[in-house]
């Protein structure tokens, strides 16, 4: 019988076997099961395992074996950059940036990490890079700025490159920056191409950064199976109705726990915020025209339960790859927008129960990092995709494309009677009119003003001008849309016979609210169904009503 895989049998350094005790991982998973040793005896990996699937520490792990094991040199080596971990957004890189400091926290004097992906100054920066990090992690163009501008050097140093969410680096424009790069590296070194998702481009990379590379394509679905990840398709006659599903769905707790909202635009973003906040349902947006630090910040609250519902959007997968290879150079004509957001690709929220495919992605590989929020680890997940008719040949080729050789429907429908819920349905329309052009206008505006006024650069500019700050301050107060006190609760008599068992606690939780003083806390986690169950993954309490169900999961 063979022993249970381990991170004690890989020979880690035991500094190292401390920090990942202390994550509390007991054994690897699958992808840091066979590339962890391949990548310690020096070979080239080309790797591809599904989001969520531990690719970071798959790669992380063995770079700082690695560094320690040059550290422990009887030979006095100076300090050098020896890492480079390039990503295609920010936010991808702040996360991999915490994963190296939890993985580094028994031997933060041997190996120091730095990322140079965020929206700070390139002056402020080079202090940090000219100590000579032992990582540095950037996206392509910041490193390729860095190594032009002579505050970093590669070139004599360099002996781990990694490349992660690789089939991104191409589609958000770094072709170019990355071919620069390779005129900046040593003629030797190892390199880890990790990707969810094999295409052309990363074929592309392959052919530019590896050498004799050891391939690990693993078999294994891009999503976890059926019994983890539960994916439903909802048919919608049109986008009254996806209005109107959304607003049932959270107002009577079908959805527990937290959720991101995927839509595919900046505008449908602020819309959609506005209009769960006629029914005073907090969510929050996270689109590329915000600040980096303020995406980082609201992911890091979300992480911590602060709310449950976030708003993304998924822009970068919107344009062709003949478009998005030029993305860099139209950039600039897309003023506010930030060319190295992307919130749906490799970023770990976590406790992250659903996804609600608002609008349907418009790819295979948006689709698979989308539902790739959830369901992560050995966690359940649910993953919703509304889609109207003119959405439906869309959504049938990503659903060809997920089942392969497999006959069973992938997407399950999720067949939610809205008959049920037509008497909500005056409400939906009274807070759809709410949210008028206007409305979304000066909500972005008032996003814009509290930037300002958060900014850490410009605490010294108002400090200098306080009169400015004034006009800030006392500037005509926005309100973006008008709400409508009447339709924060859902009235008893509008809840639908079959649904009010589930949303009964949840009515007499707001009801206990009103004699209770406010507390300073926001509310944190999402409803559950009697018995912890989640609606949405179990359709058992449908049964014992006599009465036709509002929403039941088919099987096939």
């Amino acid at each position: 019988m063979e022993p249970l895989p381990s991170f004690a049998h890989m020979g880690l350094d035991g500094r190292l076997l401390q920090a990942i005790a202390e994550l509390g991982w007991a054994k690897p998973t699958l992808i840091q099961e066979k590339a962890i040793p391949l990548a310690l005896e020096g070979k080239d990996l080309l790797a591809r395992a599904r989001t969520g699937s531990g690719k970071t520490a798959a790669y992380a792990i063995p770079l700082i074996q690695h560094l320690l094991q040059v550290k422990m040199s009887p030979l006095v080596m100076e300090q050098a950059v020896r890492g480079l971990v390039l990503v295609p957004t920010k936010e991808l890189g702040q996360q991999v940036l915490q994963m190296i400091q939890q993985l580094t926290a028994y031997c933060t004097r041997d190996v120091r990490v730095a990322d140079v992906s965020g929206q700070v100054d390139m002056s402020a920066q080079r202090p940090i890079l000219m100590e000579k990090p032992d990582v540095v992690v950037g996206t392509p163009s910041r490193v390729l700025a860095h190594l032009q501008g002579h505050s970093l050097s590669l070139r004599h140093s360099l002996e781990v490159l990694v490349l992660d969410e690789a089939d991104l680096l191409f589609s958000f424009g770094f072709e170019e920056d990355l071919k620069n790069l390779l005129c900046h590296f040593p003629k030797i070194y190892q390199s880890f191409l990790m990707s969810a998702t094999f295409n052309e481009e990363v074929q592309a990379l392959k052919e530019l950064v590896l050498h004799n590379p050891v391939t690990l394509k693993l078999q294994e679905s891009q999503l976890p199976e059926a019994a983890q990840l539960c994916q439903y398709q909802i048919r919608c006659a049109g986008e009254e109705d996806k209005f109107l599903l959304l607003y049932a769905l959270l107002k009577l707790g079908l959805v527990p726990g937290k959720a991101i909202l995927f839509v595919n635009t900046v505008e449908r973003s602020y819309r959609l915020k506005l209009f769960l906040e006629q029914f005073s349902i907090p969510a929050c947006v996270l689109n590329s025209e915000l600040p980096v630090q303020s995406r980082c910040h609201i992911i890091s609250q979300f992480n911590r339960g602060f709310y449950d519902y976030i708003v993304a959007t998924d822009e970068q997968a919107l344009a062709e790859p003949a478009v998005r290879a030029k993305r860099r150079k139209v950039a600039k004509a897309e003023k506010g927008k930030d060319p190295e957001y992307g919130v749906a690709r490799g970023i770990d929220f976590q406790n992250v129960a659903t996804i609600i495919n608002f609008d349907p992605p418009p790819s295979v590989e948006s689709y698979i990092h989308r539902a790739g929020r959830t369901a992560r680890a050995d966690n359940p997940g649910t993953a919703l995709t509304f889609v109207t008719h003119p959405e439906c040949p869309l959504l049938a080729e990503i659903e060809e494309a997920l089942a392969g050789e497999n006959t069973e429907p992938v997407l399950r429908p999720y067949q939610f009677r809205m008959e049920e819920v037509e008497g909500l349905r005056y409400r939906c329309r009274d807070a759809m009119r709410s949210v008028t052009k206007q409305a979304i206008k000066e909500a972005r505006l008032r996003e814009i003003k509290e930037e300002l006024l958060n900014s850490e650069k410009l605490k010294t500019y108002f400090e200098d001008n306080p009169h400015d700050l004034r006009l800030l301050r006392h500037d005509r107060p926005l309100h973006p849309a008008i709400v409508k006190p009447h339709l924060r609760n859902v009235p008893e008599y509008l809840v639908p016979p079959t649904l009010r068992a589930i949303a009964q606690p949840l009515l007499n939780k707001r009801k206990q609210r009103k004699h209770l003083a406010p507390s300073s806390s926001r509310p944190r986690g999402g409803f559950q169904a009697r018995g912890g169950r989640n609606p949405l993954r179990s359709f058992q309490y449908m049964g014992r009503r006599p009465r036709r169900p509002a929403s039941e999961g088919k099987t096939s």
